[in-house]
């Protein structure tokens, strides 16, 4: 992970638009830099494209988009959507750049669709998740990571973009400005391969993976389980500072509070949301159960064993069902089920009277009849009812979300607001839309930011490798 001065020497290769990284934001790079007009090479470290996109449930958050519509949304908005970015970090985020995201992430989503035929649609399960007013989580049809990355690797490969895998960019090779001109690759065997460009697009995951990072910058959840992509070792951010590059919201990350323990799979949120709750090993509730999913990843861990259980109905395992990981988890047998309290209690080992206690204050909130002294707001059309499932629950860290300060076009910023000649970053290796909190993550805001700023950096280092072409043949 170093920067070199270029001394003059022939690269073994040069292409018009090199990508780091086989992600979502790297494969979306590709595709929007070979549709206008590039000729593309993405760099994947991993034998075949994973990235951090294949570890999540492949949602992606837009409003305004045909299959927003096509799925009975006709009430949400640009606007609506920038709005909900910005509440959510409480008012951290610029409304401005809030609307820039929102925008491109819809138009991102109607070009893979209509151009690329990546198979999304709206997720309407995913409806209630924290943050998002209205319904605009798009998916692959079993609402995988995985099946989202191999839409978008196989649509790469109609298109005629070339990925080389077993190929971990090692260095960044630039000149004595601000132009980068090439990358050092090394091979599993440990040979070293050059490649130039005219414009590099940094995909290259975050630093959730790397401890020593993770302990500067988000202390807080050090130590926690990093439930990431080996990847993520802040290869971008090392390069980015090295250059001068400007960096911002360093803190921010998406946790996640309900990591099946002992399973390495996700039990998604929308049990929470549809009226889940969650209690510790004593049997009893410790906060808002309805918030966040980043911001409880901290309030799980600091409980007795930092575990817990999530308890939830028939009702919302059969709205969990929607996602495939659910199913997973399902068939591994991590659900503990319960025709009552203490059929239930005995099932997962906790207390039966201190659980009896909670379940009685659950249903009294739920029937409007008491107020939660955490502050949540029970919904009784969502009260819970026997026969009841839990899952053994703790807190991880999933991705971070601080990195590079990138511009309109996805260009890296030096410390001076500059932008480098012809450096982009999206995904991971760029600042997000999350604020420089947990608590500003919404579902999905990783790979919005993936895609959409994949996106514009593909569009926009395309131009730059086509006016660099041009310039030499005057």
């Amino acid at each position: 992970m170093t920067v070199k001065r270029f001394d003059g020497t022939a690269f073994d290769v040069v292409v018009p638009v090199l990508v780091a990284g086989g992600g979502a934001c790297g494969l979306t790079a590709a595709l929007a830099a070979s549709d206008h007009g590039a000729s593309v090479l993405v760099l994947e470290r991993d034998s075949v494209p994973m990235g951090t996109t294949a570890m999540s449930s492949g949602l992606i958050p837009a409003a305004g988009t045909q299959a927003q519509r096509t799925g009975g949304v006709d009430d949400d908005s640009i606007a609506i959507h920038a709005d909900d970015i910005v509440a959510k970090t409480n008012g951290a985020v610029d409304r401005d750049w809030a609307r820039h995201v929102a925008i491109a992430s819809a138009a991102t989503i109607d070009w893979l669709i209509e151009r690329h035929a990546i198979p999304l649609t709206l997720t309407p399960s995913a409806r209630s998740l924290p943050g998002h007013s209205r319904s605009r989580l798009h998916g692959t049809p079993n609402r995988t990571g995985s099946e989202l990355i191999a839409a978008l690797y196989a649509a790469t490969q109609a298109t005629g973009v070339d990925v080389m895998t077993d190929a971990r960019v090692s260095a960044l090779v630039v000149d004595d400005g601000k132009r980068v001109r090439g990358v050092e690759i090394t091979r599993p065997d440990g040979a070293v391969e050059r490649i130039g460009c005219e414009a590099l697009v940094l995909a290259t995951c975050g630093f959730a993976g790397n401890a020593a990072l993770v302990a500067e910058h988000i202390p807080e959840i050090a130590g926690a389980i990093a439930h990431t992509h080996p990847g993520n070792q802040g290869d971008a951010l090392t390069w980015g500072i090295a250059l001068g590059a400007a960096t911002a919201d360093l803190a921010g990350y998406q946790g996640h509070g309900s990591l099946a323990a002992g399973y390495g799979l996700l039990l998604q949120w929308i049990a929470m949301a549809e009226g889940g709750i969650q209690v510790n090993l004593n049997g009893e509730r410790f906060t808002d159960d309805s918030h966040g999913y980043s911001e409880h990843a901290v309030e799980i861990i600091a409980q007795p064993g930092g575990v817990g259980w999530a308890i939830y109905d028939e009702r919302v395992h059969r709205v969990l069902e929607d996602f495939n990981e659910y199913r997973e988890l399902a068939k591994a047998g991590a659900l503990r089920r319960g025709d009552d309290v203490a059929a239930l209690a005995a099932a997962t080992g906790l207390p039966a009277d201190r659980l009896a206690g909670t379940m009685a204050a659950v249903a009294a909130m739920q029937r409007e009849d008491a107020a939660d002294p955490f502050g949540r707001r029970f919904d009784p059309e969502k009260a819970l009812v026997a026969p009841y499932i839990a899952v053994k629950v703790t807190g991880a860290l999933f991705h971070t979300q601080g990195g590079l300060v990138i511009d309109e076009s996805a260009r890296v910023l030096d410390r001076a607001g500059s932008p480098f000649t012809n450096l982009f970053a999206g995904g991971g290796a760029a600042r997000g839309v999350s604020g420089a909190t947990a608590a500003g993550y919404i579902a999905g805001n990783g790979l919005m930011t993936a895609t959409a700023f994949g996106r514009l950096a593909g569009v926009a280092a395309a131009a730059v490798a086509a006016r660099a072409t041009q310039e030499r043949m005057i």
